[in-house]
């Protein structure tokens, strides 16, 4: 049977322009090559799920306009439960502006549109569909409201909750303590804690999980892979590619965290399973574009060892 999972969050249309630097204030660089793709934290995470084989609804709001058009038709196209995606007659789509230099390294911007009306009644409607979930997955493109509302349903439900606490911002720590498995990367981690200047890389999350009673924390890592934060630290190592572009590899990585989880893997074997996916995600360009099928990833794993 395949793993139920609920996604609440964000959907963007993507416009991205590879340059050959980022630009600083005030400078203006010629592109290459423009690509417009679908995105958005929420339905990355959602997308990326589906090809990996779960079953999955979205909760999200898009406008009534052709990016939305366009965003609807694919999450049907992708096998994804639409019934709680709402189309808002007075806010038009989200849209992100992104781009990419030759080191796979980028800059994003996004005008948050329907995004910034999802509301917690989206979500209550949705009620039925987080009770069945095996797992929800959330992210911080959306009010926190939102956010706290469907924590607050799969807690009553007793489903296992994924915060990706992206973008970063600060959080109630009951909120919190709330997830069952939190995961920032290390400039997430640092803000949540409290702490801006860290001397050394994870002490932030040190810090976070030694201030929060959090029960899973887990640190993306870029391509040194992920840290599993506890009692006993374990780093997973990722998996050596040569990255073209990053752009959604860390909603690739959440995504897959998901579905491994919910399928009952061990915490340690699921993080290497999202490793391997956001891995295989940066040698393709775009965002949903870019997510890989179940056959894919299977196919990668066994031409590739971990680090």
């Amino acid at each position: 049977m395949k793993p139920k999972i609920v996604v609440v969050g964000s959907a963007n249309t993507d416009m991205v322009v590879q340059v050959q630097h980022l630009p600083q204030p005030g400078e203006t660089v010629l592109g290459g090559d423009y690509i417009q793709s679908l995105g958005g934290k929420g339905a990355n995470q959602a997308v990326a799920a589906a090809r990996l084989g779960a079953d999955v609804t979205f909760i999200a709001r898009l406008g009534q306009d052709v990016f939305g058009d366009v965003s609807a038709a694919a999450y049907k196209a992708e096998g994804i439960n639409t019934k709680y995606l709402v189309r808002d007659d007075n806010t038009p789509s989200g849209v992100a502006i992104i781009m990419v230099n030759h080191f796979a390294e980028n800059i994003i911007a996004v005008a948050q549109g329907a995004n910034a009306k999802l509301s917690p009644d989206d979500v209550f409607v949705a009620e039925s569909a987080i009770q069945k979930a095996n797992c929800l997955l959330v992210q911080l493109e959306i009010p926190l409201e939102t956010v706290q509302a469907a924590i607050q349903l799969a807690v009553k439900h007793h489903v296992p909750v994924i915060l990706n606490p992206a973008p970063a911002a600060k959080l109630p720590p009951a909120l919190l303590e709330m997830a069952d498995y939190l995961t920032p990367n290390e400039t997430e981690a640092a803000m949540l804690a409290g702490e801006h200047s860290a001397s050394r890389a994870m002490d932030g999350a040190y810090l976070l999980k030694s201030k929060f009673k959090i029960k899973n924390l887990i640190i993306t890592l870029e391509e040194k892979g992920a840290a599993i934060v506890g009692y006993r630290n374990q780093i997973v190592p990722s998996y050596p590619v040569k990255p073209v572009d990053t752009t959604g590899a860390g909603d690739a990585f959440n995504g897959a965290l998901a579905v491994a989880l919910a399928r009952e893997e061990t915490l340690f074997d699921a993080v290497k399973f999202a490793n391997a996916v956001a891995a295989l995600t940066t040698t393709r360009r775009g965002a949903q574009s870019s997510l890989p099928t179940s056959e894919a990833v299977d196919a990668f794993l066994k031409d590739n060892q971990a680090r």
